[in-house]
């Protein structure tokens, strides 16, 4: 439970409770404080000057010190907490009545009583405190004038130091209780609020976090429900989800490719077992006849070794080459080629064993036509395995046809061929590895590869090959190549 993140957010959000109640609680005690400084300041702003109408500070240049003392006495005994000064208009102190005699200044700042002055203690000003020069105080002020002459000021503290004192004692115990019942009052309601938020906000995180458990225990198609989140969560269910379908989807293909493999090495072993071991067979032959075996049997026993060894070096290449094609390691070599010229490069190489069979070969290719965009040495592959097998099921006096078609953005290459054709049943799997139409009893040799290859060569370029066969009629295989734009 203490490694969880209800758990861990559950502790931030209780300490962030912590510090925001302690910030309340200082936030509302200067608040209260100068509350309680703005209120006595503007309830006693004109003191001072009520004051001088009781009494005369100065008679000529000599302060009143007898009728000044009693009226001062008079007003502390009303008001315990006032200290009273008598200032020049310099702000020297020239005389004062305080309860304790410990005056420390001999000189206050004039400016704040201006300021006190020009506002009519209707804002909150400080002043110097006499008795504490490191602290200012609220204070009320008034000019002493005689005969038009600014004779100095009367500077009434009106929170003595005393007062001062057991106020801030009295008003820290008081922000004390009131901020301990503040605490408790919101810790409490917030901390059960936000526990119940936490636990909505972290429930769908929950269910994410319990599809992930499923998928490592073997649950492959455990997915996140996506119209149950939102936000960043809905994009980390999107992208698991996606990251499991991949994962599947790898997974499958693995399998497929395995059973290729297996398909493979069985197909690969058979076909090469029957070569090796003609091979094997006359070269033991060769080697136990060696003393009574004729030249004219020699020649024949090497000339089937020969052709045995060359249909070998045929499959291997085949097979390896179709590999290549099937699991991608193949890249591309695009450029722009003439499409005509290349067909009729290619079908020369097979007019020899096009006349030892005598079958005539007719190229239907427009002279000029439009290039296309491909890997010249596959294409020249495909095109060559399709004449092959041409060659290979098209009888005696039979006829090939190679056509080139310029359609409106591609070129559409057919190769046409007479013959038995192909069966119906055999149409969906004439592009499978190893699939052969009674290759035995036509008498044809092959790797049974070629057409695998040449549909592996059309796919990599984004292209399809189709076959269209009539019974006793004509074979043709189509495929198409986007026009070169240039």
């Amino acid at each position: 439970m203490r490694n969880t993140l209800y758990f861990r957010l559950s502790i931030i959000f209780l300490a962030f409770l912590f510090v925001l109640a302690f910030i309340s609680t200082g936030i509302t005690t200067l608040t209260a404080n100068k509350y309680f400084n703005e209120t006595t300041q503007k309830l006693y702003a004109n003191v001072a000057q009520h004051m001088l109408l009781e009494v005369q500070p100065f008679i000529g240049d000599e302060i009143n010190e007898e009728a000044l003392g009693v009226i001062m006495h008079s007003m502390m005994a009303v008001n315990p907490s006032l200290e009273v000064y008598l200032l020049d208009p310099t702000g020297e102190i020239l005389s004062y009545v305080v309860l304790e005699k410990n005056v420390k200044l001999k000189k206050v700042s004039i400016d704040p009583i201006k300021d006190f002055l020009k506002f009519k203690g209707e804002n909150l000003i400080f002043g110097d405190d006499p008795r504490n020069p490191a602290e200012s105080s609220i204070f009320s002020a008034a000019p002493v004038y005689q005969n038009n002459e600014l004779k100095g000021y009367v500077y009434m503290i009106l929170v003595s130091e005393k007062v001062e004192s057991i106020s801030k004692t009295l008003f820290g115990s008081y922000a004390l209780v009131l901020g301990a019942k503040l605490l408790v009052i919101t810790l409490f309601f917030a901390f059960l609020i936000g526990l119940a938020l936490i636990w909505l906000l972290t429930k769908n995180l929950r269910i994410i976090i319990n599809t992930f458990k499923k998928f490592e225990k073997g649950d492959l198609a455990a997915r996140v429900p996506e119209n149950k989140t939102k936000g960043e969560l809905k994009i980390l269910s999107k992208t698991y989800n996606s990251m499991a379908d991949t994962i599947l989807k790898n997974i499958e293909e693995l399998k497929e490719v395995d059973t290729l493999r297996r398909e493979l090495i069985a197909n690969v072993s058979h076909d090469l077992r029957n070569p090796m071991a003609i091979i094997h067979g006359y070269i033991e032959t060769l080697i136990i006849k060696e003393e009574t075996i004729t030249k004219v049997e020699r020649d024949k026993y090497l000339k089937i070794i020969l052709k045995t060894s060359e249909k070998l070096k045929n499959l291997v290449a085949d097979l390896f080459e179709l590999s290549k094609l099937e699991t991608g390691h193949i890249k591309l070599k695009k450029e722009a080629f003439s499409m005509n010229e290349l067909l009729i490069d290619s079908s020369k190489s097979f007019e020899v064993l096009a006349q030892q069979k005598n079958i005539l070969i007719n190229k239907n290719i427009a002279e000029v036509a439009p290039k296309v965009y491909a890997d010249i040495a596959l294409i020249d592959k495909a095109i060559q395995n399709l004449l092959d097998n041409a060659i290979k099921y098209t009888p005696e006096n039979g006829t090939i046809d190679i056509e080139l078609n310029i359609l409106s953005s591609e070129l559409e290459i057919s190769i046409k061929n007479t013959g038995k054709g192909i069966p119906e049943k055999d149409l969906p799997f004439i592009f499978d590895r190893y699939y052969k139409i009674n290759k035995e009893n036509l008498n044809i040799d092959g790797t049974g590869l070629g057409l695998a290859i040449t549909k592996r060569i059309i796919d990599v370029h984004n292209s399809e090959i189709k076959v269209d066969s009539e019974n006793n009629g004509q074979t043709t295989f189509t495929f198409t190549l986007p026009q070169y734009a240039s």
